[in-house]
C-alpha cells in the first residue's frame, strides 16, 4: 500500500474543501514529495485542458505517481453530475467522465473515482439507480479499453441518496456485473454508515471490488485528529491483501499544507508497524 495526497489542478475554478497543499501545481508536487507521499490524486474539472505529458514529466521529476484521477470537483466546482435533471448538464458530465478516463490513462493512473459526481436520484430512486448502472457500464467499457477502472464511492446519507454503504455498493456492482467498476471505500463515510471500522473493507475485498481507499478521520480532519481506529483498518487491509492506494481526501484544516503533513506523519508512523 502507498500513501497519496489529493490535490487540485489550476483549471478548477474554486478551492475544493478536500484538496490539499497550496501553491502552483509544480509547488504542490514538490511538497507532496517532501512530505513522503508516493503519489497524488489529481482532482480536475477540465481534464481535456491539461497537458498530461507535461504533468507526467513533473510527477516523474518528483518521484511521484498518479494514484487516481478524481471527479470530486465536478459537482462542487463545475456543478456537473451524471444524473443531473438538466439533460445538457448530464450529457456534459458523461463527456467529462470519459475525459477523466483519458487523463488517467495518459498519467498511468489506474483509477477514476466517482463520488458526488454521480448526483442524486431524480424522483424515482430505482429508476435513477438503473440510469447510473447504464452510465457506469458504458463508462466501464470505455475505461477497460484504456487500462483504467472506475471506483464508485458509497456516500453517507447526508451527501447522497444512492448507495450509502458498502453492502449497497456491492449489491449494485453485482447487478452491474462489469469488471472495470468497483468501490472506493472512504473512512469518513464508513464512520457514519457502517457498524465496524474494518468489516466494510473485508466485504469489498471479498467481493473483489476494493479498488481504492480514501483517508480522513471521523470529523473529516487529518487522520489521528479524531476517533477512527486507523491501526485496525491498516491491519485489516494488510491481512486481506489490499495492494492499492490510501489517498488522503480530507478537509484542509487548519490549512492545506498542515492537514497534509499531519496525515502523512500519522499514517507513515502507523504503517511502519506493518513493514
Amino acid at each position: 500500500m502507498k500513501l497519496a495526497l489529493t490535490i487540485q489542478t489550476p483549471d478548477v475554478p474554486v478551492q475544493v474543501p478536500v484538496a490539499l497543499l497550496s501553491g502552483s501545481l509544480k509547488e504542490k508536487l514538490q511538497k507532496a514529495a517532501r512530505l513522503g507521499a508516493a503519489g497524488v490524486e489529481i482532482l480536475t474539472t477540465e481534464p481535456a485542458s491539461l497537458k498530461p505529458r507535461d504533468l507526467l514529466e513533473q510527477l516523474n521529476l518528483n518521484s511521484l505517481q498518479a494514484a487516481a484521477v478524481a471527479s470530486g470537483g465536478m459537482a462542487f466546482a463545475a456543478k456537473l453530475t451524471l444524473l443531473n435533471p438538466d439533460a445538457k448538464k448530464a450529457a456534459l458530465a458523461r463527456k467529462r467522465l470519459n475525459e477523466l478516463i483519458d487523463l488517467a490513462a495518459a498519467l498511468q493512473a489506474s483509477v477514476v473515482t466517482v463520488g458526488n459526481f454521480r448526483g442524486r436520484s431524480v424522483e424515482d430512486k430505482k429508476r435513477s439507480l438503473g440510469q447510473l448502472m447504464e452510465i457506469l457500464h458504458q463508462a466501464g467499457d470505455y475505461a477497460v479499453e484504456r487500462g483504467v477502472v472506475l471506483a464508485l464511492e458509497p456516500l453517507n446519507r447526508f451527501e447522497g441518496d444512492l448507495i450509502n454503504n458498502v453492502s449497497q455498493g456491492i449489491a449494485f456492482l453485482m447487478e452491474l456485473g462489469h469488471p472495470a467498476v468497483g468501490l472506493l471505500v472512504g473512512t469518513f463515510h464508513v464512520n457514519i454508515e457502517e457498524a465496524s471500522w474494518t468489516e466494510p473493507f473485508r466485504q469489498a475485498m471479498a467481493a473483489h471490488k476494493l479498488f481504492h481507499v480514501h483517508l480522513s478521520d471521523n470529523n473529516h480532519l487529518a487522520t489521528g485528529r479524531g476517533l477512527i481506529d486507523f491501526g485496525a483498518i491498516l491491519e485489516t487491509l494488510y491481512t486481506i491483501g489490499y495492494k492499492g492506494w490510501l489517498s488522503a481526501e480530507l478537509l484542509a484544516v487548519p490549512n492545506a499544507d498542515t492537514a497534509a503533513q499531519q496525515t502523512m506523519n500519522y499514517m507513515g508512523n502507523l504503517m511502519k508497524d506493518f513493514g
